[in-house]
């Protein structure tokens, strides 16, 4: 992979990774809801999960998909009620207590699964894989791609979390957080549009 090509890649990665989304809205959240602190395994568990969605698309998901768009419908729409869950987890969040929100927030384990049904988080992965693989050497450009993801990943989405936790003195009004949280929400449920067109 050439310089140009690969700094390219480093600015897709960081734009797709900052954009709102799923995953960042959830992130606002839980820094509003749970702190900066008790959101670090989430925040882990997305970088982990989508550099394992990277390798499996990379490697062959995206062919299989194309021979069975069955299974890709399946995801969406798994995809879509988890999204709706969560949304509701989330409108339905309780105040912020002393440092630290009433709750759980979501595991290491849970945002890392969550990403093979989140929608963003296809289109990213196919996207990347399909514009900055190639050859002579396709394996060595798909960890590359990975790579580049995983490292610029984990600070773009600490800058969510971060900014929830700047809300959260502004937010400690019950009436207030309720609105937050409900806005969230819908922002959550808005974020399916892309996958419905």
């Amino acid at each position: 992979m050439s310089l140009d090509v690969f700094l390219a890649l480093l600015g897709f990665s960081f734009v797709s990774s900052i954009t709102p989304g799923p995953n960042n809205i959830m992130l606002l959240a839980s820094g509003v809801n749970f702190g900066f602190k008790r959101t670090i395994p989430h925040m882990f568990g997305i970088a982990f999960g989508f550099g394992a969605l990277l390798l499996a698309v990379g490697f062959g998901l995206k062919e299989m998909f194309e021979a069975f768009p069955q299974l890709q419908l399946a995801i969406k729409i798994a995809g879509g009620a988890y999204l709706l869950y969560l949304a509701w987890q989330i409108a339905n969040s309780g105040p912020v207590e002393e440092g630290e929100g009433s709750g759980s927030p979501m595991t290491f384990i849970a945002a890392a699964l969550f990403q093979w049904v989140n929608p963003k988080a296809w289109v990213m992965a196919i996207t990347a894989m399909t514009v900055y693989t190639g050859q002579p050497d396709f394996t060595t450009s798909v960890f590359i791609v990975c790579f580049s993801f995983v490292v610029v990943n984990f600070p773009s989405v600490s800058v969510w979390c971060g900014f929830g936790v700047g809300l959260r003195e502004f937010l400690k009004d019950p009436t207030k957080l309720k609105i937050f949280n409900i806005s969230m929400a819908l922002l959550l449920v808005a974020s399916l549009w892309p996958m419905l067109r």
